[in-house]
């Protein structure tokens, strides 16, 4: 099949790396693909050599942006749609809100026969206002209408899009957002190696984060919580991967609550460098304001590090209580705080939990396993399309038939 993934951007984030994971394997699988996205900005850093190493043609789209530009994401579309026109794409499918949006309207204005959308996160939730939330449903609709099916990266997202009247649950299907699972797994000689050059002492407790320094991404409510668990495990140390634009604020108020000394911050690391950071990590603390599938909580669960999540979106999906880790009441920062508490002094529960969710882990989101069911899902919906156009041709032939009879051989 010829098929095109279109993502907004190729930043290091999940659904970027699920994007490119889908890509490498179904050219492994024999089809060709084509990778569209538009240029990254920003210090959030960029896979687009990850994608050079997927097999997949890939296409850089100037005109697609993040940012909302009327006039630059009219000549998106276009772009788009001359595109689809050029390569006749079997597939399209499409990740991300403004890709998501632009790029399936352009694959049904350029013909394009299976029209497929991921949703690795609701395009409106919690953080933006109520205007703007009303305006992306109502898109989100529309595009919906010309969408063969919509994928969730955890059913979570299928109820919430139900509840905002997208599409009919018989369109949605969840296919858990894929790792690769081979890499991550645990370490000790490179754990103990790692906890020395960090200077974490071997009674020391590391409560590690994996995310963008951004506002949404929950460090606010982190930082919040961080006092009230320091002072009841006082030989607890924090690591934070990631960078962003809100780095200067929060060191700013670590600073002022007198915590700067307890956190270590790494920066932007590449993807394949993230499993050594994990190893480091006793327990992990996820608490985003809104996430489809917390990736880094799966990453840390391979590797064998239980996690504390708010329970918003699809993180009971990951982190189920007293098997894999600890859910908190979105926003609550005192259970927050008592979560870390609670897993970072009992070394025996981190260890059990952390086993467990190795083992639910490697079962259910396995990149191959990932791009078997995305594979399958477009042969089914090929399949149903060409037995739609094949019925109605059989109806258009026995309509014409029956106009010839009506009218008989000499046209009377």
């Amino acid at each position: 099949m010829r098929i095109c993934q279109v993502i907004t951007r190729l930043i290091i984030g999940g659904a970027q790396e699920n994007t490119v994971l889908t890509c490498r394997g179904l050219v492994e699988r024999g089809h060709h693909v084509t990778l569209v996205a538009g240029p990254e900005t920003g210090p959030e850093g960029s896979l687009w050599d990850a994608a050079g190493r997927s097999g997949a043609e890939l296409v850089k789209l100037d005109s697609l942006r993040r940012a909302v530009r009327p006039a630059l994401d009219w000549r998106a579309l276009r772009d788009l749609a001359a595109l689809f026109r050029d390569r006749r794409p079997d597939v399209v499918h499409t990740h991300s809100s403004k890709a998501g949006i632009l790029a399936r309207w352009a694959a049904h204005r350029a013909g394009v026969p299976v029209i497929v959308h991921t949703i690795h996160g609701m395009s409106f939730n919690r953080t933006q206002s109520a205007p703007v939330q009303a305006l992306y449903r109502l898109l989100e609709r529309r595009a919906a209408r010309v969408s063969a099916a919509l994928v969730t990266v955890a059913d979570a997202m299928i109820e919430q899009s139900l509840a905002a009247g997208l599409a009919p649950r018989e369109r949605f299907v969840t296919v858990r957002s894929g790792m690769e699972t081979d890499v991550f797994s645990p370490d000790p000689a490179g754990r103990a190696a790692l906890r020395r050059q960090w200077g974490i002492a071997p009674d020391e407790v590391v409560v590690g984060t994996v995310a963008r320094l951004f506002e949404n991404k929950g460090y606010d409510e982190i930082i919040a919580a961080m006092p009230a668990a320091v002072a009841r495990a006082p030989r607890m140390k924090f690591v934070w991967v990631g960078d962003g634009k809100h780095r200067t604020r929060y060191e700013r108020r670590l600073t002022q609550l007198g915590l700067r000394e307890r956190v270590h911050l790494v920066g932007l690391v590449r993807p394949d460098e993230i499993p050594g950071y994990l190893r480091g990590f006793d327990l992990l603390v996820h608490a985003s304001r809104w996430e489809g599938l917390p990736r880094a909580v799966v990453q840390a669960l391979l590797t064998e590090v239980p996690a504390v999540s708010f329970d918003n979106d699809g993180a009971p999906e990951a982190v189920v209580p007293e098997e894999t880790g600890i859910l908190v009441p979105y926003g609550d920062t005192k259970g927050l705080a008592e979560g870390i508490v609670h897993l970072a002094e009992d070394a025996e529960l981190r260890q059990r939990l952390g086993r467990q969710g190795r083992r639910r882990c490697l079962a259910e989101f396995d990149w191959r396993r990932m791009v078997e069911q995305l594979e399958a899902l477009y042969v089914r919906l090929a399949s149903d399309r060409a037995a739609l156009q094949g019925s109605e041709a059989t109806l258009r032939k026995q309509r014409g038939e029956r106009r010839c009879r009506a009218t008989g051989p000499d046209g009377g």
